[in-house]
C-alpha cells in the first residue's frame, strides 16, 4: 500500500494510525535515502506515544531511549543503524533486552545496514522522495 505525504500534517495522521493500530513489542523498519523523512515520522510517532522532550535522529549515539506516557507503550527505542556493519553490532549493544517487551516499540532507521537481525515480523516502511512531498510504502497490516 502507497501513502503519499504532502506536508507534515498528513505524516503526523500516518503516525497516529500506526500508533493506534501497535500493541507493544512492535519492531517498525524505516527505510529511505538521506532527507526521506524518517526521523519526521519517527518524531510524529512518539509525539501520540507521549513523548515529552525532542526526539533527534541517534546516528551518532546509535540510539535513544525515551519515556511515553502511551497507556500501553512505556518506552521507545529509537535507533539509527547506519554506522552499524551488521546484527551483531546492535545485538552487543544490549538490543535483545528489549526485543519482545510488551510495553515497548523499537523504530529502526537504516534496517538494510542489520537485516541479517531482524525479525521476519518487522513491521517495513519505505519513505521516497516524491515531487509532491513523500512517498509511504506500507505495510499491508495498516489497509
Amino acid at each position: 500500500m502507497q501513502y503519499l505525504s504532502t506536508n507534515l500534517k498528513q505524516t503526523d495522521q500516518l503516525a497516529k494510525r500506526l500508533v493506534d493500530f501497535i500493541h507493544g513489542g512492535e519492531i517498525i523498519a524505516l527505510s529511505g535515502d538521506l532527507g526521506a523523512g524518517k526521523t519526521a515520522f519517527s518524531q510524529a510517532i512518539a509525539k501520540y506515544l507521549g513523548v515529552d522532550r525532542p526526539v533527534v535522529s541517534p546516528t551518532f549515539t546509535i540510539w535513544q531511549e525515551y519515556d511515553c506516557t502511551h497507556p500501553v507503550i512505556k518506552k521507545l527505542i529509537h535507533i539509527d543503524a547506519y554506522r552499524l556493519s551488521s546484527g551483531q553490532d546492535l545485538v552487543d549493544l544490549g538490543i535483545n533486552d528489549w526485543v519482545g517487551q510488551k510495553d515497548t516499540l523499537i523504530i529502526i532507521e537504516w534496517p538494510e545496514k542489520i537485516k541479517d537481525w531482524l525479525p521476519s515480523n518487522a513491521l517495513f516502511f519505505s519513505l521516497k522522495h516524491h515531487n509532491d512531498g513523500r512517498l509511504f510504502e506500507l505495510p499491508n497490516c495498516l489497509n
